[in-house]
């Protein structure tokens, strides 16, 4: 019964799902496939496979690819029936990686209802249950409903000896199914669940199923369970002896599992019992041969696989040599790519160095030309006329001209000194930060020193929040320097307005600014005028190293010198230190 009924399955399943296909009608199609079942049914190997090919690549060259794959599910089934386990195992197993890699996800069930019966086959019940399950899910998400019935019956034969609670469930759900998507299938369904019945030692129920079956079959329909359905109902009769025959007759190799159960029925223990042993005897040499099988092709796979492993150790061990040594390749290449980039970065800095450099030089020598020329011409101009025993000027004007030279003389005297305090500050190491300074002292001589300076109508003006007695221990001629810069700039830009010299204290830190109401700094060249040799105004005098000067020594003060670009007045610079008294 186990093998009629799943190839009953497999063919039913076929022909309601492809039945609106054309060709099927086709004379060519009928012949291929009635040559298959004839070759099928007969278990005839010699005629099947050639006849399972043609009809497979007629399927193909229809592009039926669900009938292609039913076919492959038969050729799956004809090696089981053959007992031929392990074959079957390797065709369904290719089947599944197939549909897997062609995503054919609506025709995936067709795979796991195989290893179902594989699994059922070969004693592994549950598994074969949760098989049949998922066969079912995926058939209820594809919309092959009326495909499902015989799905549920499978469930039905695993569970109906150790759970008949859920064989009865799954007959119901079969037939709920059946019913309502393949009516043809209920009086099927309704003659299994009579059978179940009897298995279960309900007599009463078992013989109103039977009436009902006869009545069935009197209007024209039929069961693959008819037989028996007819040696129970002569066993429930007491009719033991001719049940017997007739399950050994009509149910060929399940009739060991009938007449057991006929005789159990009857009471007749030791007929029973003897039945039982010839069925463990059938049974332990089925299992024998399909053990035969399997081991054979076991052995046949692990020769396959030992060659198979040496290949595949000797392409290992030849790809690793090779990856090792692209390694080392690329590692060498990344070497010398490092150093290579290294080199010319180290060669680029050199070159922006020596431009630089070069820049520098023309900036030095451009500006020396003009800022040491100019009052020096002046000083020589001047001193000419007051050594010329000729002329004889007045004491107010030798006086003017001596304060000319003397301004020139400072002129110079101030450049050198920047260039020499610039070289100076950016070769010594740590400056003494000994001297304790008075803010408000210092600024108070500078503004006195400086005032004179001023153009007309230019005033100088200290703006302090800090005590008289407030000291601060930094370089005092370092910091003086650096205000005494500040100032003369100021000066030099400022032409009419105040010059304000401030000083306040928050958190530790001292703030001191010089802020003017000259022509002022764009925002946008807050940080380029602490570049060396950069001057906004190139008429106006000066080297263009008085604020580089002025950062260089406010940071080796220990703080910070910038430009406010909030202050919209003029200029206003301001320097921040640590307040240490």
């Amino acid at each position: 019964m186990k093998r009629l009924f799943l190839i009953l399955t497999l063919l039913a399943g076929y022909i309601t799902i492809n039945a609106a296909d054309d060709y099927k009608q086709s004379k060519e199609y009928l012949t291929l496939r009635d040559s298959m079942h004839h070759a099928f049914n007969s278990g005839d190997s010699a005629r099947f496979f050639p006849a399972l090919k043609n009809l497979q690549d007629y399927l193909l060259a229809q592009g039926d690819l669900h009938a292609y794959y039913t076919q492959r599910c038969n050729e799956i089934v004809f090696q089981m029936n053959r007992q031929r386990i392990f074959e079957a195992y390797k065709l369904a197993r290719e089947l599944t990686k197939e549909l897997s890699e062609k995503k054919l996800d609506k025709e995936m069930y067709m795979a796991y209802n195989m290893l179902g019966h594989l699994n059922r086959y070969c004693g592994n019940r549950e598994t074969a249950k949760e098989n049949f399950r998922k066969v079912i899910g995926m058939m209820e998400e594809a919309g092959y409903y009326e495909s499902m019935p015989p799905i549920y019956m499978n469930i039905v034969n695993v569970s109906l000896n150790d759970n008949p609670e859920e064989a009865s469930e799954m007959l119901d759900k079969a037939k709920e199914i059946a019913e309502k998507y393949a009516p043809e299938r209920v009086f099927d369904i309704e003659t299994r669940k009579t059978l179940s019945y009897f298995n279960r030692g309900d007599i009463p129920q078992f013989l109103e199923g039977y009436k009902k079956y006869r009545e069935g079959v009197a209007q024209g329909k039929s069961s693959v369970h008819g037989r028996s359905m007819d040696v129970y109902y002569q066993a429930c009769m007491g009719n033991t002896d001719k049940a017997v025959a007739m399950a050994r007759e009509a149910l060929g190799e399940d009739a060991h599992e009938a007449v057991t159960l006929i005789y159990e029925r009857a009471g007749r223990w030791r007929e029973a019992y003897a039945s039982l042993k010839k069925e463990a005897t059938a049974n332990d040499s089925i299992n024998n041969v399909i053990l035969s099988n399997s081991m054979q092709g076991f052995g046949d796979e692990l020769r396959v696989y030992d060659v198979e492993r040496k290949a595949t150790h000797q392409r290992a061990v030849t790809m690793a040599v090779i990856i090792v040594l692209l390694l080392l390749l690329i590692v060498a290449f990344i070497y010398i790519t490092l150093i290579r980039q290294r080199h010319i970065k180290q060669l680029k800095r050199a070159y922006e160095h020596a431009m630089e450099s070069d820049r520098m030089k023309d900036a030095f020598i451009r500006n020396m030309s003009h800022e040491v020329r100019t009052p020096l011409n002046v000083i020589a101009g001047f001193a000419q006329v007051l050594a010329d025993p000729d002329l004889s000027p007045d004491a107010e004007k030798r006086k003017e001209m001596a304060e000319i030279i003397q301004r020139n003389n400072y002129l110079i005297t101030s450049h050198i000194d920047e260039m020499i305090e610039l070289a100076f500050s950016e070769s010594t190491g740590d400056i003494a930060m000994n001297d304790k300074v008075s803010i408000n002292t210092l600024l108070q001589r500078l503004k006195s020193e400086k005032e004179k300076y001023a153009a007309e109508g230019v005033s100088m003006v200290v703006s302090t929040t800090l005590g008289d007695d407030y000291t601060i221990t930094t370089n005092r001629d370092m910091l003086r320097r650096t205000l005494t810069n500040l100032v003369d700039n100021a000066l030099k830009y400022t032409e009419k307005g105040t010059i304000t010299l401030g000083a306040t204290t928050s958190d530790g830190r001292l703030t001191l600014t010089v802020e003017d109401t000259g022509c002022g700094i764009p925002p946008a060249e807050a940080e380029h005028i602490f570049e060396r040799f950069v001057k906004l105004d190139t008429f106006k005098e000066g080297l263009g190293l008085g604020l580089p000067l002025c950062r260089i020594i406010v940071t080796r003060l220990g703080g910070t010198i910038s430009l406010d670009t909030t202050y919209r007045r003029g200029a206003r610079f301001v320097i921040t230190l640590n307040a240490a008294l």
